[in-house]
C-alpha cells in the first residue's frame, strides 16, 4: 500500500501485479469501490480478476474511506477552503467530482492512460461518468446507480438503522480508519432530499468505450431498470443479469463475473495505447 497526494488529500492506493507472462500492452484495471467500500473491502477479488484477465490492477480508497485522509466535520455544512480541501457533508455532485476531477488526477499520478474501469455501486456510477468524458479502453460496472429509486432509499434507511442499533460499526471498522466518516458521508447524502433527483442517464449517452453492465436479480439497492436505462442510453452496452445474486455480484457470483469480464475484454478494445 502507498499514499498518493491529490491536492493535499492522501489516498490509499494498492497496485496488483500482472501474472507472469501477461501481455504488457493490456490496459490496466482500475477498481472503483462502492459507497461503503475501500481497498480492504474488495477482499481478494481484484487479485482474482487481474489473474483471470492477465492484467495489472490499481485499487484505491476515496477520501474518508479505508486508510485515506479523513473528512473533517463529516456531518456539518459542506465547505471548501482556499486550497480546495473539502469538509462537511458531501454535495449531490460528489460522484461527478470524483469522476471528473479526482480520478483523472490520480490516474495521471499513477501514469495510467486509458484504463479499464471496474466499478461497483457508487464506484460504477463514477466509472460511467468518467468514461463519458475521458478516454478509457473499456468500462465494467457492477450494480450501477443511474438514478435514485425508492428501493435504494429504503435499503439505505435500513442500513442507517443497523448502524445505530447493531454491531455494524464494529464490523465496518475492519475496513475503515474512521468508520463514522465512512458511513455518514455515504448515508447522509443518499438520504438527503436534494439527492432524490440525481440522474446520470443523459451523461451516459456520451459513452463510446466498450461497456459491460452486471447486476444481480436480488439486488436490494436497485432494480433491473438501472441496466435497462443504461442500455437505452448506451446502445452498444452489453448487460448480464445474474440469478441468486444480490448487490455485490463479485462476492455472490465471482466465477460468473470473472468469466463474463474475461469474455468481454477478449472481444473488446481493451489494449493500452502503443
Amino acid at each position: 500500500m502507498k499514499q498518493v497526494d491529490i491536492d493535499g488529500v492522501f489516498l490509499e492506493v494498492t497496485q496488483i501485479q500482472a501474472p507472469s507472462g501477461a501481455v504488457p500492452a493490456s490496459a490496466p484495471l482500475v477498481f472503483l469501490h462502492e459507497g461503503l467500500g475501500s481497498v480492504a473491502m474488495w477482499r481478494d477479488w481484484p487479485e482474482s480478476l487481474c489473474a483471470a484477465t492477465g492484467r495489472t490492477g490499481w485499487v484505491y480508497s476515496r477520501q474518508g474511506y479505508g486508510q485515506s485522509s479523513p473528512v473533517q466535520d463529516v456531518r456539518g455544512p459542506s465547505r471548501q477552503d482556499l486550497n480546495g480541501q473539502r469538509s462537511g457533508r458531501l454535495k449531490p455532485d460528489y460522484m461527478h467530482r470524483e469522476a471528473l476531477d479526482i480520478l483523472p488526477k490520480l490516474l495521471k499520478k499513477l501514469g495510467v492512460e486509458r484504463p479499464v474501469l471496474v466499478g461497483h455501486s457508487d464506484g460504477a456510477t463514477i466509472a460511467l461518468l468518467h468514461a463519458a468524458r475521458n478516454p478509457v479502453s473499456a468500462c465494467v460496472v457492477l450494480a450501477p446507480h443511474l438514478f435514485v429509486e425508492d428501493v435504494t432509499v429504503k435499503s439505505i434507511e435500513e442500513a442507517r438503522h443497523a448502524f445505530e442499533t447493531t454491531n455494524l460499526p464494529e464490523r465496518l471498522s475492519r475496513y475503515h480508519r474512521d468508520v463514522d466518516v465512512a458511513f455518514w458521508q455515504w448515508n447522509d447524502i443518499w438520504l438527503s432530499p436534494e439527492f432524490r433527483n440525481y440522474d446520470i442517464r443523459e451523461d451516459c449517452r456520451r459513452i463510446t468505450a466498450p461497456l459491460l453492465a452486471i447486476q444481480g436479480e436480488d439486488d436490494a439497492y436497485g432494480t433491473l431498470a438501472q441496466l435497462d436505462e443504461l442500455q437505452r442510453a448506451v446502445a452498444h452496452a452489453r448487460k448480464l443479469v445474474l440469478a441468486e445474486c444480490g448487490h455485490s455480484p463479485h462476492r455472490d457470483q465471482p466465477q460468473a463475473v470473472n468469466d463474463a469480464i474475461v469474455r468481454f475484454l477478449d472481444t473488446s478494445s481493451g489494449a493500452a495505447p502503443q
